[in-house]
């Protein structure tokens, strides 16, 4: 049985047009002129997939998008609108809409979008959320991360970019792997960046590759990050991050679906699925200058925040059954536990560093503790916490400065800084991206003071 497509659009020329191209996709489709034939069809016929204009005789298409979300909710409905017209694009996709297609239509982005709606179809999220063992299995039972999964399931379902916001370690990367894994797009490539990570004089051939002979050690041609992504999704993380020259790129190659590697000199389409997170607050970025307005309703068309440990005590329980289920497979450990006594330590502390800091926690103290049972004094930084009256750190730190005659200022806070950069590594298992991050650095920052203190 062929897929049949609805569409709805007044321009008898627009409705042959993509009743010739779906024909030759082998799939089925009816028309209507306005809304109130699209209705009636609706009413009387099964679809897979409905292509409706914007501007309709009778009203406007974001109606029947809203209408469809409510009453056929699996179908997934695309918009055809006026080429350039981004804040009607974005309101579509706001409303619900799977995707849209800019006039005059490209039949290369039709197809791929039309290929991409009808896959939802084949999707089963179920098998993703249900394996115990899946690195992307979200672990809670909270109201946070109850809603939290509803909505991701639902975003799953679109390909309007999604801005995930949340502190640092709190698990942005993984929602926005499960997005991915649960969507139309999940056998192809899930490619992520961290922005803060490349050095600025590499950033445009990392994203959109170069050709040979293009510059200096320029030995071969290069696929870029956009490229490897063709077909999947493209995940930006630390994306506030990104210098203004390279934010202009990133735009245009979001606005037309193409980029253009260094040295080449035409365009390569791409079809990628958006997905950018940060732990800073872009609202307050834009007012600062430190990125574009433009850029930011382009990758914040729709919000999902990820709730800090904080916010979620009661999964700490869970959290810490899986994580040491997981560390004591890597061990080749038959099994692994923690007392009561342990778990009300780590429910009673803030975890500034989240889910990392906690993971990282359970591994330091797994390795002290006896017969493989964490215990509360295998958590001495915990404990001593909740023991110590509460102390002002001002008054705390002036307490240890000693003024001596050869006192310097300069070497006392190098001290200072070094026992942190070393302290967040220890936190992050020595990885600097996560240690710059921890510390709230770019990574050239963070290389240039390894190098300045020299630490190792």
């Amino acid at each position: 049985m062929n897929n049949k497509v609805l569409i709805v659009d007044d321009e008898p020329d627009i409705r042959e047009l993509l009743e010739i191209t779906l024909g030759r996709m082998e799939m089925d489709t009816d028309t209507a002129s306005d809304l109130g034939e699209a209705r009636a069809l609706l009413a009387g016929s099964d679809f897979q997939l409905c292509l409706t204009d914007m501007k309709l005789p009778d009203g406007n298409g974001i109606e029947l998008v809203r209408e469809i979300q409510n009453k056929y909710p699996h179908m997934p409905v695309a918009v055809i609108t006026a080429h350039g017209s981004t804040e009607t694009a974005i309101t579509a996709l706001k409303s619900g809409a799977f995707d849209f297609v800019s006039k005059p239509v490209d039949i290369r982005k039709l197809r791929e979008m039309v290929n991409t709606a009808l896959k939802l179809e084949h999707v089963m999220p179920e098998k993703v959320t249900a394996e115990s063992d899946s690195p992307l299995k979200l672990v809670g039972q909270s109201t946070q991360i109850s809603k939290l999964k509803e909505q991701i399931a639902k975003l799953a379902r679109s390909q309007a970019p999604v801005f995930i916001s949340g502190e640092s370690g709190s698990g942005k990367e993984l929602v926005a792997r499960s997005i991915h894994a649960m969507g139309p797009r999940q056998d192809k490539e899930f490619v992520a960046i961290n922005c803060g990570a490349i050095p600025s004089e590499l950033m445009e051939s990392e994203f959109f590759g170069h050709r040979k002979g293009s510059f200096t050690g320029a030995n071969s041609d290069k696929t870029g990050l956009f490229q490897a992504a063709d077909g999947g999704s493209l995940f930006l993380d630390e994306i506030a991050d990104l210098p203004l020259h390279m934010q202009v790129k990133l735009l245009r190659a979001i606005q037309e679906k193409s980029v253009r590697p260094v040295g080449s000199e035409s365009e390569v389409p791409v079809d990628v699925r958006l997905l950018s997170a940060t732990h800073k607050n872009l609202d307050e970025e834009v007012t600062k200058g430190n990125l574009r307005q433009d850029l930011y309703y382009r990758i914040n068309v729709i919000e999902l925040h990820v709730p800090s440990l904080r916010e979620r005590r009661n999964d700490i329980p869970l959290l810490a059954e899986h994580y040491l289920e997981l560390i004591a497979r890597e061990n080749g450990m038959h099994k692994a536990g923690i007392s009561d006594d342990a778990l009300a330590l780590l429910q009673e502390y803030d975890f500034p560093g989240n889910v990392r800091e906690l993971e990282n926690i359970l591994q330091r103290a797994l390795a002290l503790a006896e017969d493989n049972v964490i215990q509360a004094h295998d958590l001495p930084s915990l404990k001593n916490r909740s023991e110590e009256a509460p102390v002002d750190p001002v008054q705390e730190t002036r307490d240890q400065i000693a003024l001596e005659d050869d006192f310097s200022l300069e070497k006392h806070l190098e001290k200072i800084e070094k026992a942190a950069i070393e302290k967040a590594l220890e936190e992050t298992r020595w990885n600097k991206t996560a240690a710059a991050k921890k510390l709230g650095m770019t990574f050239r920052s963070f290389r240039y003071r390894l190098k300045k203190l020299g630490v190792d």
